[in-house]
């Protein structure tokens, strides 16, 4: 039984890289990038525009806050893939 057992995880974790190694396209930071930044209250990123190139995430558009800008830039900065974020976004008083 504990051979069993042995060869279960041995074959799990030959094929863990293989689960691991999904590349994130630039279609698919895109697409999570704009998922986070249009459900989160703070940043109402629905207007936002979104740029990707080679896994550099650009921001443009307007926030409300300074709040909402550095969180932008955060949310973008936690998607898988992203490899840097260019925050061009400015602040519109209401």
């Amino acid at each position: 039984m504990p051979r069993a057992i042995v060869l279960l995880l041995t074959g799990l974790l030959a094929l863990a890289p293989l689960w691991a190694a999904e590349k994130m396209t630039d279609d698919k930071i895109y697409d999570a990038v704009r998922l986070k930044l249009v459900s989160d209250p703070d940043v109402k990123g629905g207007a936002l525009e979104v740029l990707v190139k080679d896994g550099e995430v650009t921001l443009r558009g307007a926030v409300t806050s300074e709040h909402g800008k550095q969180k932008a830039e955060h949310l973008a900065k936690r998607v898988k893939g992203v490899r840097k974020v260019n925050n061009e976004l400015t602040i519109k008083v209401q």
